[in-house]
């Protein structure tokens, strides 16, 4: 991972992030969204984009997994609607949704279940993390607001 791209997540400078994103957005921006050309330049933005917010840290972490585990809900909802990576995992099998559940995020577990996060990931290896979903992780913290968010809405 880039370092600056790493220490403006870290930090949570939105703005950074957001003026990166946008710049490499807009070198690919669609003059017609809605014609063959827009389409193909809409794709051609999303795979340049891909290779920056997926990018790994030392510890095998997106920016996502960081953004989501620190708590910094506005670049995690600019991360998703930037189609990030939600499922990736790193150390102890752990992804972006089960790092909120545990770091008691619960405006991010919202944003990250509502938009598809795999919610059967187990985690791996840690003593407290093994065989756990992000859903079991937040059952045995007690956490009875993110394990509803995690249920879904009752029939």
């Amino acid at each position: 991972m880039e370092k600056d791209w790493e220490r403006a997540i870290e930090r949570g400078d939105v703005e950074w992030v957001h003026s990166i994103v946008s710049d490499v957005a807009s070198e690919h921006a669609a003059t017609d969204p809605g014609s063959e050309k827009g389409v193909k330049q809409r794709t051609t933005a999303e795979d340049s984009l891909s290779p920056l917010i997926n990018s790994k840290d030392q510890h095998g972490q997106t920016a996502l997994m960081v953004a989501a585990m620190r708590g910094h809900t506005q670049i995690v909802r600019l991360l998703v609607e930037s189609r990030a990576e939600l499922n990736h995992t790193a150390k102890y099998n752990l992804s972006a949704l089960m790092l909120a559940v545990v770091n008691n995020h619960i405006e991010i577990v919202h944003i990250l279940a509502r938009a598809g996060a795999d919610q059967s990931i187990r985690g791996a290896g840690a003593p407290g993390f093994a065989s756990l979903t992000a859903l079991e992780l937040a059952e045995k913290a007690g956490r009875e607001d993110i394990a509803a968010i995690l249920r879904g809405p009752e029939p």
